[in-house]
């Protein structure tokens, strides 16, 4: 099998490699800083199978700017939200948990409501996580194993999407927090150098107003503290001027 990098040059493989594997052929530095693939303008997990003949870009810590390499960081930040919050709040249901524009966020049915003043000690939990590392693992799992699975958690929410979704279903698990999910996700936790709630908001299950409201937990990562740093102030001098405007 063959892949085509970006400088149109051929790079063989074994049957069945994955996108990690095509960056180890490349180099053992590339595969410990690989972050994702790019295949024609989609993003597809390092753990997932190539294809013969498939145009690839391999995203590294490096592309720290980059749209997508931001997206898959801010992703599995979003899961290392979720394991915290069950840590700390026994009982939570889990919704779901996309990277979105210029962060991420979670959507939680809790026992009881939560303020702002919940969130240093959620993001402190998560600090505690990244300071024990963290890795992805993903898993290929029929419908009716993952809805057990689920079932058993008593997670409706994760049910419900099991229930709903196309396709195949894939599990990523790290830690002892299984999700569902397509991906894609980092490696491992070591990328995520920076991280900080934003903020709380309601959001109703599946934007229908006739389901329950949800805790929906906002926040943002970077592959850098100084880029983080950079964002806050730039959030701080956008409510500045708005004020002014007021």
């Amino acid at each position: 099998m063959r892949v085509i990098l970006p400088d149109s040059s051929e790079l063989e493989l074994p049957e069945g490699a994955t996108g990690l594997d095509a960056a180890a052929a490349i180099g053992p530095k590339l595969a410990e800083e690989a972050v994702l693939v790019r295949s024609n303008g989609r993003v597809q997990d390092l753990r997932l199978p190539l294809e013969d003949g498939q145009q690839i870009q391999i995203l590294t810590t490096r592309d720290k700017d980059d749209p997508d390499a931001l997206a898959v960081l801010r992703h599995s930040a979003a899961h290392l939200l979720a394991e915290a919050v069950r840590r700390l709040y026994p009982g939570v249901k889990i919704a779901i948990g996309p990277p979105i524009e210029n962060g991420f966020y979670y959507d939680f049915e809790f026992p009881e409501p939560i303020s702002d003043d919940a969130l240093p000690r959620i993001e402190e939990e998560i600090r505690r996580e990244l300071e024990e590392g963290r890795e992805w693992r993903r898993e290929e799992s029929s419908r009716e194993e993952a809805r057990q699975r689920f079932l058993a958690d008593d997670e409706d929410y994760k049910v419900e999407l099991v229930d709903t979704a196309e396709g195949d279903i894939s599990l990523y698990t790290q830690g002892d927090f299984t999700d569902l999910c397509r991906g894609p996700h980092l490696q491992d936790s070591g990328p995520i150098k920076a991280i900080k709630l934003t903020g709380l908001a309601g959001a109703y299950w599946r934007g229908d107003e006739q389901n329950k409201q949800l805790t929906r937990i906002y926040g943002t990562a970077f592959y850098d503290e100084a880029d983080l740093k950079a964002y806050l102030e730039r959030l701080e001098e956008a409510r500045r001027r708005d004020h002014r405007r007021l």
